[in-house]
């Protein structure tokens, strides 16, 4: 075998019994994640909002970004419930480049994932503790999910993570919500295929135990484009898509048919002040036909505090190295306005 050997990882149990949680925290995660299933089941009405940095790449300034969020979710709070994205591991198409602060939890410095692991669930940790918020992440690792299991409450599944039976059998097991992107090929049969999966029981190897599943049945898509044999971004947001997609639930007879569209990516053309735009395209296709309006929850859309990207190092504060998002300002002008279309 070709590899070496760095670090033997603490297990997640050791982890949390290293970094424990308050037990006001387990409360306020369990009426959040009620919240957020009666979105999914139709009980609330209200849209979900999952919104935050490309990547959280930095401790401060994505707590003062949730911060923010908070004062906002305080005025919409009767037609919007947010989720914030900290995004703690980032797929690359290619394989490298920053993976996330899980790879390493200073951009500037070389990976380390024992102090990843410790740095994400400090920062987690930090959200819910000062603003009430728990949060979103990217389960580009499966087992890596217990370190953080007793804090989320929404996980999503990558575009080019959702055909992997790992995930598929994972997300069957893991209690709140999964969202399951589309291929970057954008044949959603593939992304049907995984929710069909994920909302089935199993049993299977996890961690080196035998575990089983009962199913999830809060798997739903994520719509976030797609790029064609040409190599172009093309976008599936449109009436057209989100009707051919609810055709698709009902073909399957799947549990809680619901969509969450990714305004940003292929969608948007990595073109990140489209995201105004195509939010407020979707909410215009909601209004059009109630069955649109049932099956859309909500958007996912890339905000931080600086508008655009930087390259790592450059040194602006709130500024995304990765994908580029929408600053402060726009962000805030634009919940206000959602709150007022829905």
């Amino acid at each position: 075998m070709n590899m070496q050997f760095i670090h033997h990882l603490p297990t997640p149990e050791s982890i949390k019994e290293q970094f424990p949680l308050h037990r006001q925290i387990a409360a306020l995660k369990e009426q959040r994640d009620r919240e957020i299933r009666d979105i999914f089941t139709g009980a609330s009405d209200k849209l979900l909002l999952i919104i935050g940095p490309c990547s959280a790449d930095n401790e401060e300034a994505v707590i003062d970004y949730i911060h923010r969020l908070r004062r906002v979710q305080e005025r919409v709070a009767g037609r919007i419930l947010i989720i914030p994205r900290i995004y703690t591991n980032k797929p690359r198409t290619v394989g490298v480049g920053y993976k996330g602060m899980l790879h390493q939890p200073d951009p500037g410095q070389k990976e380390n994932m024992l102090k990843g692991i410790i740095a994400i669930r400090k920062m987690h940790t930090r959200a819910v503790e000062e603003t009430g918020f728990t949060c979103a992440d990217e389960m580009l690792y499966p087992e890596n999910h217990p370190y953080l299991s007793d804090l989320l409450s929404y996980v999503a599944v990558g575009a080019r993570s959702v055909e992997d039976q790992q995930h598929r059998l994972t997300a069957s097991g893991v209690g709140i919500p999964v969202g399951m992107k589309n291929p970057t090929s954008g044949d959603i049969s593939v992304m049907m295929n995984s929710i069909t999966a994920a909302q089935s029981a199993y049993t299977f190897l996890y961690r080196g135990w035998e575990v089983k599943t009962g199913g999830n049945p809060f798997a739903h898509a994520i719509l976030r484009g797609y790029v064609d044999k040409f190599g172009n971004n093309m976008p599936n947001y449109h009436y057209e898509d989100l009707q051919h997609l609810l055709e698709s639930y009902h073909e399957r007879k799947l549990q809680n048919p619901a969509v969450i569209v990714d305004t940003n990516h292929s969608n948007s053309g990595k073109r990140y002040l489209e995201q105004v735009r195509i939010s407020k395209d979707i909410l215009h296709s909601c209004r059009v036909s109630p069955d649109v309006r049932r099956l859309v929850k909500g958007l996912m859309i890339e905000s931080y505090i600086e508008d655009g990207s930087q390259k790592i190092g450059d040194g602006c504060y709130g500024r995304s190295i990765t994908d580029p998002c929408l600053g402060w300002e726009k962000t805030e002008r634009l919940i206000l306005e959602l709150a007022e279309l829905w």
